[in-house]
């Protein structure tokens, strides 16, 4: 991706090497090459959806249709005017492409099972990114100091490991809703994958941060560096989510001829959020992440009727362009770059380490939600091991694993960058299309209706709160005390919000039209979700 860069920068230095005409046709072709996959992507994605075919999902139809135009460009010797054609570096997909699938990520939540199992979520998704990038990266350095892969510094081993924990399961996810598979399960992948990628982010920018600063690394530094990123962030894109609730509470833009400037209005705000945070140095994948769920929650049911039809089609549509785009360049990209394959040995073993290290971040985590949950609301043994089996690696591994070309010496970004496109093409065609049999295997596919935590979900969107009089010799466990603890303080943030959050940002009063309008959406997403994360 680099070189692409170095050859878009040498195209506007020398512009007497091509006449503008011939850059203007180039371009234009480039641009119908672009729609021409992109209508491939859709048209071939329905058709294997209609036919049930699991073994190869969209998001590997997409990967496939990249990796061919891009394998046909290189035969054809046409490899230096695709490349003028296809002129973007890594900057596009944070700027253009990531964005609203993060925010659509956010917006289209289910608000009951993620909500009912938010402390999951946060445990698997916080914590669990955290052991996971730490395991992979260690195990990645001792590999290098034992001579079975190529050795790499600490630092930018971290970076590696961080870089990789970014989880994308688009293609899980749609073959879990084709199949049927219990609603708490789908809630824990895609609300882990929501806030992964925003964990992931704000880890490898401060190993970066560490990796730039001469004293070496400084784990107490770290750990704040990454808490102002992460905690600073998320409070931005909170913020910005309270203020257009606000503003759409009192602005009074709900009426027939102002519902055009409310559409404008609701689509500026998520990218004001993630502007706000890149100007001052914070994350904004993180801050448009949180802007999405909280303008989902209170700015969502300030709106019209038709604005609220308007904003969910719209977000979901820019959102399903960019991912089908992004992994159509993924694949072409593999195709056309020059790649370091005399290191297969570190895409070997990295892919080895990853496994284990999913292995630490999902079994560790469930084991600490499980001390405080009663037991018919235990995560089982095969919820588990399906959330391991999930943990594909997509748009975001391969977004910063091209920043790492840069950020890291010649050759060591280099050869991330190899294993991690290795990894991404493995993960997505090989794991992404057993999926179905995976769900299988482990029997889970059809019980979404039939697990006794979903039916509960059904009557009720409060977190249910399990009794703890009988205790028994567990009473003196501090640590499940303060676990427990977490899960009061849970229950408390929901009262929270529906007594006063809820009625002070909407113009609801809370309950009744609450859940009506929690309901349309989740609905309405459900038809959708054929092709997003």
């Amino acid at each position: 991706m680099g070189s692409i860069g170095v050859g878009v920068e040498e195209l506007r230095i020398s512009p007497t090497d091509s006449h503008p005409g011939k850059e203007q046709q180039a371009a234009g072709v480039g641009i119908l090459l672009q729609i021409m996959m992109l209508v491939l992507s859709f048209v071939l994605g329905h058709v294997l959806r209609r036919h049930k075919i699991y073994y190869m999902p969209e998001a590997s139809a997409s990967l496939l249709i990249g990796l061919t135009v891009g394998g046909l460009a290189n035969i054809s010797n046409t490899e230096t005017s695709i490349r003028a054609w296809f002129n973007f570096h890594e900057e596009f997909f944070f700027l253009f492409l990531l964005p609203p699938i993060i925010f659509e990520s956010g917006f289209s939540l289910s608000p009951k099972p993620f909500f009912s199992n938010f402390g999951a979520i946060v445990t698997f998704a916080i914590l669990g990114t955290f052991v996971a990038s730490v395991v992979t990266g260690f195990l990645v350095y001792l590999g290098g100091l034992v001579f079975l892969m190529y050795r790499l510094p600490l630092v930018e081993c971290l970076m590696f490991g961080a870089l990789i924990s970014a989880t994308d399961p688009v293609t899980v996810l749609s073959i879990f809703q084709e199949l049927g598979t219990d609603m708490n399960l789908y809630a824990l992948v895609f609300g882990e994958s929501v806030l992964n990628d925003a964990m992931a982010i704000s880890l490898y920018r401060t190993m970066s941060l560490v990796k730039s600063s001469s004293s070496g690394p400084n784990f107490v530094m770290l750990t704040v560096r990454f808490l102002e990123t992460f905690v600073g962030s998320m409070s931005a894109g909170v913020g910005v989510g309270f203020t257009s609730a606000l503003l759409f509470k009192y602005a009074g833009l709900d009426i027939d001829n102002l519902q055009n400037l409310e559409c404008c209005l609701v689509v500026l705000f998520p990218y004001f959020s993630y502007m706000l945070a890149e100007g001052v140095g914070l994350s904004g994948i993180v801050s448009i992440l949180f802007t999405g769920i909280v303008m989902k929650h209170y700015t969502y049911s300030n709106l019209s009727e038709n604005s609220q039809r308007f904003v969910s089609a719209f977000f979901h549509l820019i959102s399903s362009l960019a991912e089908a785009f992004v992994f159509i360049y993924m694949g072409f990209d593999i195709a056309m770059e020059q790649h370091s394959w005399s290191h297969v040995g570190f895409i070997f073993f990295s892919i080895i380490f990853i496994g284990v290290a999913r292995a630490a971040n999902v079994f560790s985590c469930a084991y600490l939600v499980n001390l405080v949950r009663p037991a018919h609301r235990q995560i089982p043994l095969k919820h588990q091991k399906a959330l391991w089996y999930s943990g594909l690696r997509g748009a975001m591994a391969f977004a910063l694993a091209l920043q790492s070309v840069h950020d890291l010496p010649e050759g060591h970004g280099q050869t991330i960058f190899t294993a991690t496109t290795a990894i991404v093409v493995l993960t997505v065609l090989l794991i992404g299309g057993s999926t179905g049999t995976m769900l299988e295997a482990l029997h889970v596919v059809g019980d979404g209706h039939e697990s006794p935590f979903a039916e509960s979900l059904e009557g009720n969107n409060v977190y249910i709160v399990p009794s703890y009089d009988e205790e028994g010799s567990t009473s003196g466990n501090r640590f499940k005390m303060k676990l427990k603890e977490f899960h009061r303080s849970a229950a408390s943030f929901t009262e929270l919000d529906r007594n006063y959050l809820t009625p002070f940002f909407t113009s609801q009063n809370g309950d009744e039209e609450e859940e009506h309008e929690e309901l349309m959406p989740t609905s309405r997403r459900g038809d959708f979700q054929g092709y997003h994360h």
